[in-house]
């Protein structure tokens, strides 16, 4: 009898791409696949791919050259690209990396198994791209990468049309599920071990469109406040022209939503914004920031901004400068514009030098980094309670601690060598913060321990195998491991 083929999952792009992993992987062992082993060449090695990054088309194939030889030696090797790049390329795939196997898009990940079948029995390439939706996605097995930690689709597509984004062209228009099908998944998640959720779509504050319930989303907030056994509630991430103040009030009203908030500026200039079609403008922005911060004192808010965009001069870059001062942004994922094909944006006079990008870029860093050192150093001393994460400490073997997330968000190392019982990724524990970085926060003092059943799910997960691996490229915000979407995909 043959043993099982083995398969690895490479992901790159944002949460909603880690999220669709977690399915491809559900979907291949379903099917009968095994993940492979660290140490050896995988049977099917399958790319989700993202078309935002930049030059993301040639780390692709850069990526799909390194296993060229691999399967001239070994036939049986199946390659499979999926994700936005294969939605938006399709047969050009085929036609410079003749040794793939499957292409899908990124509205039929669901017929992973079944094209891997085709092309092995066939003997050539199957390429299947939707033009929409087919099934929604949670309905579809997955395995999940945390044990204490979950995505929840709530949407998928956008319906916005900023003019750097290709996302709407990719995922399609938004489409919206029922709130009893996402409560009844987080229910059932809970059920497993899962303690914390992150409510995910590409426009996460528009949820009810669909059905027109302008409130769905923060009904959806406070209906997450009465699930027993949820302790944390996050959700990324949401648009400044759909942000609402009955979704600040929810976030206030509701104990288990946490106070942290990431909220995509793009550009502090109102002309800039303009031009990206973004459907607000700095005073609603900041309008919104003030709000929030007088509901949740304690609130950690996150952004994303582009420097560079077509058009921009210094006086446009100032006015971002303006609104980060104003903002007081606890950390920012920060992006150098560059052109991407199929987007309006790329065919725009007035491109950038990119000497002046690079230049406002650094400015932009010192300056956000510089915000957020000052707003970690008024936490010293303050005591605050961590969920202890999972390979966010890279340095914890060395400096004998582990690292935790607190309510806001804030990555927090903590001393755990006095500890009589060593705390587990999912339980809680309560420290007193003695130093502030300007990426993360240290507690040297002792720690108290809340075991917790996430901890327990997490411990009895030992056992297993390991899942899909997943190449995420960027700086975690949360998790589980969660990125910044690329500005293309708000």
């Amino acid at each position: 009898m043959s043993s099982a083929r083995t398969y690895e999952v490479r992901t790159y792009g944002c949460q909603m791409n880690v999220h669709d992993s977690e399915r491809l992987t559900g979907l291949l062992e379903t099917a009968g696949y095994v993940a492979a082993p660290a140490d050896r060449q995988a049977d099917v090695v399958v790319f989700n791919t993202c078309a935002v990054r930049e030059n993301a088309d040639n780390k692709l194939y850069g990526n799909l050259s390194h296993l060229a030889p691999i399967k001239a030696a070994n036939p049986n090797l199946q390659i499979a690209v999926g994700g936005c790049l294969a939605q938006k390329d399709r047969e050009t795939i085929t036609a410079r990396a003749p040794y793939v196997d499957v292409v899908f898009g990124t509205h039929n990940i669901g017929s992973l198994p079944v094209l891997l079948e085709r092309a092995r029995v066939q003997q050539e390439a199957q390429v299947e791209i939707l033009e929409s939706l087919d099934v929604f996605p949670s309905t579809l097995p997955t395995k999940r990468e945390s044990a204490y930690a979950a995505w929840v689709s709530v949407s998928v597509g956008c319906n916005n049309t900023c003019t750097f984004c290709i996302v709407p062209a990719l995922r399609g228009k938004e489409k919206d599920r029922r709130p009893g099908e996402i409560l009844a998944e987080i229910e059932a998640l809970v059920a497993e071990g899962v303690s914390e959720v992150t409510l995910l779509g590409q426009n996460v504050n528009a949820y009810g469109v669909e059905f027109g319930d302008r409130q769905a989303f923060s009904k959806l907030l406070r209906a997450c406040g009465s699930v027993e056994g949820l302790e944390r509630v996050r959700f990324t991430s949401p648009h400044p022209a759909e942000f609402t103040d009955d979704v600040i009030e929810a976030m206030a009203e509701t104990p288990n939503v946490m106070p942290s908030l990431h909220m995509p500026l793009q550009s502090g200039s109102d002309k800039v914004l303009k031009d990206m079609r973004r459907s607000y403008r700095s005073s609603k922005y900041l309008g919104i920031i003030e709000r929030v911060r007088a509901a949740l004192p304690d609130a950690a808010i996150t952004t994303d901004i582009i420097v560079g965009f077509p058009g921009e001069t210094e006086a446009d870059f100032q006015a971002t400068l303006d609104v980060v001062r104003q903002s007081r942004f606890s950390g920012a994922f920060t992006f150098q514009y560059s052109k991407r094909p199929g987007t309006p944006a790329a065919t725009l006079p007035d491109q950038v030098p990119p000497e002046v990008v690079k230049d406002r870029y650094g400015r932009l860093a010192d300056l956000v980094n510089e915000v957020a050192w000052e707003e970690n150093k008024r936490l010293v001393g303050r005591r605050v309670e961590l969920m202890v994460a999972e390979g966010e400490g890279r340095k914890d073997a060395a400096t004998l601690r582990l690292s935790g997330r607190a309510p806001d968000n804030r990555l927090v190392h903590f001393a755990a060598d006095s500890l009589v019982e060593r705390p587990r990724p999912g339980d809680m524990v309560t420290v007193d913060v003695t130093y502030a970085a300007p990426h993360h926060l240290v507690a040297d003092a002792p720690a108290t321990v809340r075991r917790t059943r996430s901890g327990d799910a997490w411990e009895a997960r030992q056992a297993q195998p390991s899942g899909a691996g997943v190449s995420l490229g960027m700086p975690s915000l949360g998790v589980p491991a969660p990125l910044a979407d690329a500005p293309a995909c708000r």
